[in-house]
């Protein structure tokens, strides 16, 4: 038994010694405590603090700006910014606080229990430190008691410290300090002055369940509880905030510098901004949503516009050549082969709205076209173009074995296998593009529920196959063009050059997500496989040696090189665009200045377009890249939640995505997916028609 006990003390007193919490000093309504998330001190002198309160049941504390009545909490360090005591520095956090209202007065703070966050450095790091703090705090039930406690705590020093058993209660109380907006997922959009009072328009990444604002300004004017309307999607509010004393003549809200904190439940974000001029007009939430009937109409019309991007038209040459195979053929034969591509179409539609569904269920971040932010994918498709070109030049067939195919005669077509799979192939490589009506559609999709997401991704396959359905119906269009025959060898060569070009766009598009040695390695891994079948059909076995080295050598790099298949960071941009970040497009609509914001991606051709067309074009670039103009560019060719963030907080769930922000559009100014002159140079006119500064448009 004594050596039972002794082994106890071995393993337990060292545990106790390093819970580093100092002792509670209570009375009947609170007690407090100092608690440090370090075991000790180490050569970086930082420590994660904390002042631990725990209130009695009916009593609340206050918080930094306690509202109508109430004083913050105050924490002397006395002695321990002495040398003995060790403590150069301090800063003290406040967790997102709650509203109260009692005798007709609004108050703000905490009940139950609040640990506020310290960041402390030691004067001397890498040797003990002594606190020894005197704490002022008022608390409040049916009376008011103001409280003075004396607390200490010992640190010890060491060369590693570990986090403390103490780190896991700070972390849960400094989780709900207040972030950045895109941590918080809080989106302020604008703001409103009537003269009388203040109206955000608030939107949220989660579900507004208790949303609410505490304003702090520099006059000491004092705001009420916001009144709060919630749209129908549950992620729009506006909170309309009045001041509780009317305002003394000369004083006006207009220009007055502002902290605001939002919350949403454990959800909070501060941002600093400034009161507008009076509008008169409170400013209202996003636009409700479209109803389905509409969002439908909208899928069957983007459906349709994709077959005219350009990710999909190399791959409809492979439906060109399908069509001139028909000629002087059966009605009865175009009707199958277009019926069957028009349903790959639609099946492959629905397998997205499956992955959608699922994703969004998961709590994954989701848009249209990410998948090509990933190597792996792209390296795979580009082998599937390469194969089909390569098949094409007629280069190689795959036939079936002879017992396979005796045995699936009568019931496997592979022609129509073939047409299914050019639907679902042309269904894949349109993802990345982003047309007329498809992204308010799928915009509308990713913000419903399953049903819906389903009903729209169905309307968008049936749009895009609706010209596969027409000819179906009129078979004639294609039983009217000329026999096979010499004629089809020449148009088979040319669309095999438009796959093998898109093959090569996909490639220079790997080399801005990996590297350009790497996807070079894979270029000339495809060539060297075109060359051996090449001269494996011709017969010629000169060169075939060669070939073969390439081959071998691609094959080796490709293996070293396996990693390269991560994404990467983004590089660097052109000089003339502003690389977009949320900090920096907040400070620059805060100083009044005017926006072009452009999200694009290597992948993405109609942003592309969209750059050479017209952002690059005469007046367009002059406007853009001379003058006091800010043009600032997001590049989303490699994941980036940021990104991501911003389109959901607009709505829109791919890309190209352009909108103007300025004076005269502080929530900006959404432009359509295909741009022209007209419509950059009237949002630009129109953002730059402000009269004074806007409030800043805070960050996703």
């Amino acid at each position: 038994m004594p050596r039972i006990l002794l082994l106890l003390l071995v393993f337990l007193w060292p545990a106790q010694a390093l819970a580093l919490a100092g002792d509670w000093v209570r009375d009947d309504a609170v007690g407090v405590r100092l608690v440090s998330g370090n075991e000790a001190v180490g050569k970086d002198g930082a420590l994660s603090l904390g002042l631990d309160v725990q209130l009695a049941e009916g009593w609340h504390t206050y918080w930094r700006s306690p509202g109508e009545a109430g004083l913050p909490p105050q924490i002397d360090w006395g002695r321990s910014l002495t040398d003995n005591g060790n403590l150069k520095s301090s800063t003290f956090l406040y967790p997102a606080p709650t509203r109260y209202s009692a005798y007709g007065l609004e108050t703000v703070g905490y009940r139950d229990h609040v640990l506020f966050p310290i960041d402390a450095v030691a004067a001397n790091p890498g040797q003990p430190v002594h606190l020894d703090a005197g704490v002022d705090l008022l608390v409040c039930s049916s009376i008011c008691v103001p409280k003075h406690f004396d607390v200490k705590l010992d640190i010890p020093m060491s060369a590693s410290p570990a986090p403390g058993p103490e780190a896991a209660l700070i972390k849960q109380f400094r989780d709900r300090v207040p972030t950045d907006p895109g941590s918080a997922g809080l989106l302020l959009q604008s703001i409103a002055n009537d003269g009388q009072s203040l109206t955000f328009a608030v939107t949220s990444r989660d579900a507004l369940t208790q949303p609410d604002i505490f304003i702090e300004d520099g006059d000491n004017i004092g705001f009420g509880a916001p009144k709060i309307t919630i749209d129908a999607t549950g992620h729009t509010a506006t909170l309309r905030v009045k001041p509780v004393d009317s305002l003394q003549p000369g004083v006006s809200l207009a220009g007055m510098k502002l902290t605001l904190t939002l919350v949403n439940d454990r959800a909070a974000t501060e941002l600093k901004t400034t009161a507008p001029p009076v509008s008169g007009t409170p400013p209202s939430p996003a636009p409700q949503p479209l109803p389905l009937r509409l969002a439908l109409w909208f899928a069957l019309i983007g459906g349709l516009i994709l077959n005219l991007m350009p990710c999909v038209l190399p791959v409809l040459s492979l439906k060109i050549l399908s069509v001139a195979s028909h000629g002087g053929g059966s009605a009865r034969a175009v009707r199958q082969s277009f019926i069957v591509t028009a349903a790959g179409i639609v099946f492959s539609f629905l397998v997205l709205a499956s992955a959608t569904a699922l994703a969004k269920n998961l709590g994954m971040a989701m848009g249209w076209g990410v998948q090509f932010q990933h190597p792996a994918f792209l390296l795979v498709l580009i082998l599937l173009l390469t194969f089909f070109a390569a098949n094409l030049w007629g280069l190689f067939d795959i036939p079936l074995p002879r017992f396979l195919a005796d045995t699936l005669s009568k019931s496997y077509h592979p022609k129509l296998a073939g047409d299914f799979l050019t639907g679902a192939f042309a269904t894949l490589l349109a993802t990345p593009c982003s047309a007329p009506f498809l992204g308010t559609a799928v915009g509308f999709a990713l913000a419903s529920g399953t049903g819906d997401i389903f009903a729209i991704f169905a309307a968008l396959g049936c749009g895009m196959a609706l010209p596969y359905f027409a000819v179906a119906l009129l078979p004639r269009a294609a039983t009217l063009l000329p026999k096979p025959g010499p004629w089809m060898q020449y148009l088979r060569q040319m669309l095999g050059v438009a796959l093998a070009a898109t093959a090569l766009w996909l490639t220079w598009v790997l080399a801005a997500q990996i590297t350009a040695a790497y996807a070079t390695t894979v270029g000339l891994f495809l060539a060297a496989v075109i060359i051996l079948l090449a001269l494996r059909k011709r017969g010629v076995k000169r060169g075939l040696v060669l070939a073969g080295l390439i081959e071998i050598c691609a094959v080796i790099v490709l293996l070293m090189y396996s990693g390269a298949l991560l994404p990467k960071p983004v590089p660097q941009m052109e000089r003339k665009w502003l690389a977009w970040s949320p900090n920096a497009l907040a400070a620059d609509i805060a100083e009044g200045k005017t926006v072009f914001l452009d999200v694009t991606a290597d992948w993405c051709l109609t942003c592309k377009a969209n750059m050479k067309f017209v952002l690059t074009q005469d007046e367009v670039a002059h406007r853009l890249f001379h003058g006091t103009l800010i043009a600032m560019q997001a590049d989303w060719t490699n994941p980036d939640p940021a990104i991501t963030d911003l389109l959901h907080t607009y709505g829109r769930y791919g890309i190209p995505f352009n909108a103007v922000f300025g004076p005269g559009a502080p929530q900006g100014i959404v432009l359509p997916e295909l741009l022209t002159k007209k419509l950059v140079l009237d949002a630009l006119d129109k953002a730059d028609s402000g009269a004074s500064a806007p409030a800043p448009i805070p960050t996703p």
